[in-house]
């Protein structure tokens, strides 16, 4: 009983392994005209050779290589040639970087910033201030008024110590009474440059930068320092 059962399992099987083939061929047909219809690439059709695995990496390859582009390539020659343009254009946009940044820097500054005037170009205890004195902390940063060189830096009598710079405009700016300087003569120095760090050497009452401008050069009349400013377009 056992045997008979055992030979209908193995009849069963055979009949299922001989169906599964035609099945195959027939779900791949089937497949190839969906293909067609919606615009899909075509499954390759089994042979009777072929196992299902073959069908499948053979559909997968055709795929692959409707992707892949083709090479393209340019001498070195070539490459050299726009590696030229592509420095020059990195060149352009450098001097353009530097014309905007040169732009947008103002022509003049206040000599320090937020600082209260308290003594004007003016008449004082009988005797002409050529000058303004600006009070603020000590060590507050001093500017250069101006584009210009220094012409001198040091022990000055009566201001402790001074920086005289002769500007772009021809005139002489003057500071006095620093507590720390922060340039050399012959340096070059733009408007907003820290040449100095407030003080009260000298003859002085308390921290301030005595702020005078002399036009034309060292020697040149004083003349007053908030209009000298205010023309430039700097309000202290």
């Amino acid at each position: 009983m056992a045997a008979g059962r055992s030979a209908g399992r193995a009849t069963t099987g055979a009949r299922a392994l001989r169906r599964r083939p035609a099945a195959l061929l027939v779900a791949l047909a089937l497949g190839g005209v969906l293909a067609g219809v919606v615009g899909l690439p075509a499954v390759p059709a089994a042979t009777a050779d072929s196992s299902v695995a073959e069908v499948l990496l053979a559909s997968e390859d055709a795929a692959f290589a409707d992707e892949v582009m083709p090479q393209m390539a340019i001498t070195e020659a070539e490459a050299q040639e726009r590696l030229v343009e592509v420095a020059a254009s990195r060149a352009q946009r450098e001097a353009d970087a530097v014309a905007a940044a040169e732009a947008a820097r103002p022509d003049a500054v206040a000599p320090v910033d937020g600082a209260r005037m308290t003594t004007c170009f003016c008449q004082r205890w009988g005797t002409m201030h050529w000058g303004i004195d600006l009070a603020a902390p000590m060590l507050t940063p001093e500017y250069a008024a101006e584009d210009g060189v220094v012409v001198r830096a040091g022990a000055a009598s009566g201001y402790g110590q001074a920086v005289y710079v002769l500007g772009v405009s021809g005139d002489v700016t003057v500071y006095g009474h620093m507590e720390e300087i922060e340039v050399s003569a012959g340096d070059t120095v733009q408007a907003g440059d820290t040449i100095a760090l407030l003080g009260s050497r000298g003859q002085s009452t308390g921290p301030h930068l005595h702020f005078e401008v002399h036009v034309g050069g060292m020697n040149g009349p004083p003349t007053d320092p908030v209009e000298w400013l205010r023309e430039r377009g700097v309000e202290l």
